[in-house]
């Protein structure tokens, strides 16, 4: 069985995409989760991680690190992970590469902190951008090939790939077009992000920095997570 290791489900966008799609691919694997520390990250996580970084997918004497690293080696052993039309195929992993390298005014403007809703002080250019280009990119997969889902009617790697996007949609209140809308609230929606954002909810610690990232970005309108 595989091992996958994550950090904080509040917090951790990078290890949510491989957890929710062996859990959307019904993919047995083990989970351990290992809560970010306040300092010396680097050296905890290089105990199970070559890069000192989650998520890091274990299977027997194979380790693989890097999200985009194992989906890759996920679809090697299982199908589904990508559609199995080509042109198909070729569009999801670029949208998916796409999210895996780039976005960062929307990562820095919005940082996943799943159990907070914030209301923004600023919507940065660099931000409002790279959300325009989400939408557009979520709205040529829907109509291309018919939703509900980026590619079709089922769940694939790139829905997962875009799965954080859902919850800082939820968390900062961002305004799309209905039928972006629609789609993020179907992510939510999904068991495993239901179940992952539960969990986020139950977890008690709190990472310095990231919440200090979170505070400065806007004003907290809830707290929903759980305390110590």
């Amino acid at each position: 069985m595989y091992t996958l290791y994550i950090a904080n489900k509040n917090y951790s966008s990078w290890s949510l995409r491989p957890w929710a799609l062996l859990r959307m691919l019904g993919i047995p694997f083990e989970e351990k989760l290992v809560p970010l520390p306040e300092s010396g990250a680097w050296e905890k996580f290089r105990e199970f991680s070559p890069s000192g970084r989650v998520p890091v997918l274990k299977d027997g004497n194979v380790t693989v690190w890097d999200s985009l690293a194992i989906v890759e080696y996920l679809a090697e052993r299982h199908p589904g992970v990508w559609p199995a039309d080509a042109a198909v195929r070729a569009w999801a992993r670029s949208a998916a590469a796409e999210m895996h390298s780039g976005f960062m005014g929307l990562r820095s403007n919005c940082t996943m902190n799943c159990g907070i809703r914030v209301t923004l002080r600023e919507k940065t250019p660099a931000m409002q951008a790279d959300l325009a280009r989400v939408t557009e990119l979520w709205t040529e997969g829907l109509t291309r090939w018919g939703g509900p889902f980026l590619t079709g009617g089922r769940l694939t790697a790139v829905d997962a790939f875009y799965a954080p996007i859902a919850f800082r949609i939820q968390t900062y209140g961002l305004e799309l077009d209905p039928a972006s809308a629609g789609y993020s609230a179907l992510l939510l929606r999904q068991a495993p992000m239901q179940e992952w954002y539960e969990a986020a909810l139950r977890e008690t610690l709190r990472e310095p920095a990231h919440e200090a990232e979170a505070h400065g970005l806007g004003i907290w309108t809830a707290d929903l997570r759980a305390t110590a």
